[in-house]
């Protein structure tokens, strides 16, 4: 058994089975809606319901509280349709869906580029083109049929000249992949990815100043669309506030210092929030998310791109609409969801 699934105002339909979660049907038929974790923990593909049945699988009460649940907002990465069903999503664009594709790659270089981040240097296979937004992510497929996501921090015009993806891991003790990336991984080991996944992109038909805002490794995507925006020669006003405990968490500091120079839409904050005194900083203090308020207490006529811990991205995502006016589809996000992040929760 099927049912009808209709998104508005767009009018575009696909069906889901019966036992399918809307996103997942959506994606298998190249409908663009927005999502960033697909397991109920980030909130990203929360949207209306207007009409119909569903039922929700697990999921985070900080990605649908009961309460949002009651006034019929659903999440379409684990809502099972019982009807047919009417949906409201403000992202619907076809040129948004990639096809997905699994494939094997091999690890053409580790770099560890901090004291718990690793930059992975992924080769493709060069005889099948993936294509990709600069934003997106890929899932590694384990042999155990779990999977890890990570964002790809090259541009998609990288590939010309050599397929392959890098990827900044950040270690997280006792991870079942990430001990493995910072132990036993090596050069030339094959691994199998899935992708490429997620609705975090540059929207292009906008001339709005953009606020990029990262914490930790969630420069990675950040670092994709900074590329994108250059080889594009995108001149938008792009401020970059990046986040991080010590200096040394901003692991790339010196790349995007040389883009700045590069590109003269481009600005840069960084901002550390627990500076010793060893650390000589001089620079910004406190919550990267806060320093963007304390700089542009008027966000009504931007765009916000945010990635990385979810306490950063929600916490971004309330107080922006709230306290700077920034209209709610003009923020963007791809929050870092870990699997510890999900046990705790669940």
């Amino acid at each position: 058994m099927s049912f009808n699934v209709t998104v508005q105002p767009s009018g575009r339909t696909f069906n889901a089975q019966a036992d399918e979660p809307l996103l997942a049907a959506a994606i298998r038929q190249g409908i663009g809606l927005p999502y960033g974790c697909k397991d109920g923990a980030c909130g990203t593909c929360k949207c209306k319901k207007l009409e119909g049945s569903v039922t929700h699988g697990a999921h985070q009460l900080k990605a649908l509280s009961p309460e949002e649940e009651a006034k019929g907002f659903i999440l379409t990465c684990c809502a099972v349709a019982h009807s047919d069903v009417v949906i409201e999503s403000r992202q619907v664009t076809d040129e948004s869906a990639y096809p997905i594709k699994k494939m094997p790659v091999r690890v053409s270089s580790l770099a560890k580029v901090s004291h718990d981040v690793m930059v992975v240097r992924l080769q493709l296979p060069a005889s099948d083109v993936f294509k990709y937004h600069a934003g997106q992510y890929v899932e590694f497929l384990l042999r155990d049929g779990d999977r890890r996501a990570y964002s790809m921090a090259n541009a998609p015009h990288t590939q010309a000249e050599q397929p392959g993806a890098e990827l900044h891991i950040r270690h997280m003790p006792g991870g079942k992949f990430t001990d493995q990336v910072f132990s036993t991984m090596k050069e030339k080991d094959i691994l199998r990815i899935e992708g490429p996944y997620g609705s975090f992109f540059l929207r292009e038909d906008s001339d709005k100043p953009l606020v990029l805002l990262a914490s930790g490794t969630g420069f990675a995507p950040i670092k994709a669309l900074i590329e994108h925006m250059q080889f594009k020669g995108i001149t938008r006003p792009a401020v970059l506030y990046w986040g991080g405990r010590r200096p040394q968490d901003l692991y790339m500091n010196d790349w995007v210092l040389a883009k700045v120079a590069e590109m003269p839409q481009l600005t840069y904050i960084p901002v550390i929030s627990n500076a010793l005194p060893e650390d000589n900083w001089a620079g910004r203090t406190g919550f990267v998310h806060q320093a963007v308020l304390q700089d542009l207490p008027d966000l009504s006529a931007h765009q916000v791109y945010a990635c990385g811990a979810p306490v950063v991205v929600e916490s971004a995502r309330a107080d922006y609409s709230a306290l700077a006016g920034l209209p709610a589809e003009e923020f963007f996000a791809d929050s870092f969801t870990t699997e510890a992040d999900k046990a705790q929760a669940a």
